[in-house]
């Protein structure tokens, strides 16, 4: 943990739009010993139920998915620019496939029961409170559907309490 200082979530100075929209986001989940990731660009951070969360969507396809529903924990990590070509890389393949991880370069931190990439500038770690799948009836914009769900593949929700934040020291 040399290589991290933890700070409060209310610390995080960047800004957040850019972080989730521009950047990306790599969300990475663990269970049975086994890690997954995928590049995501879609959710946030706020305050529900008195508490500092985030929030993130995942499609049902999504093998990470899985991950996130048994252990029902997932880290967000943001990358520096040098990272976009395996956040890319991270995106598109699949972890069913091949040891996306290994493959891509990143190192996990052993100790850490959350996933915490090495390479990371900031990471949140984030314990599920509350997921419920989109659902076509509750979209006030249909436009929406016809758009982001052409196949009716609605992403679940995952409302996620900020557990520990962490940012590369220098």
């Amino acid at each position: 943990m040399e290589l991290f200082k933890e700070i409060q979530p209310e610390e995080i100075s960047e800004n957040t739009f850019k972080l989730i929209g521009k950047d990306w986001m790599l969300v990475a989940s663990s269970f049975d010993g086994k890690t997954n990731a995928m590049t995501a660009s879609w959710g946030g951070f706020g305050v529900l139920w008195g508490k500092n969360v985030a929030y993130i969507v995942v499609r049902p396809q999504r093998y990470t998915k899985n991950f996130i529903d048994k252990s029902n924990t997932f880290s967000i990590t943001f990358f520096d620019d040098s990272y976009k070509s395996m956040l890319a890389y991270m995106g598109k393949i699949s972890g069913r496939d091949e040891d996306k991880i290994k493959n891509s370069g990143l190192t996990l931190d052993e100790n850490s029961p959350i996933p915490l990439f090495k390479e990371g500038k900031l990471t949140a770690q984030c314990k599920v409170l509350y997921k419920q799948n989109l659902s076509p009836e509750s979209f006030l914009d249909t436009e929406i559907i016809s758009k982001w769900y052409p196949d009716s593949d609605y992403h679940m929700l995952y409302v996620a309490e900020i557990e520990k934040v962490y940012i590369k020291s220098n």
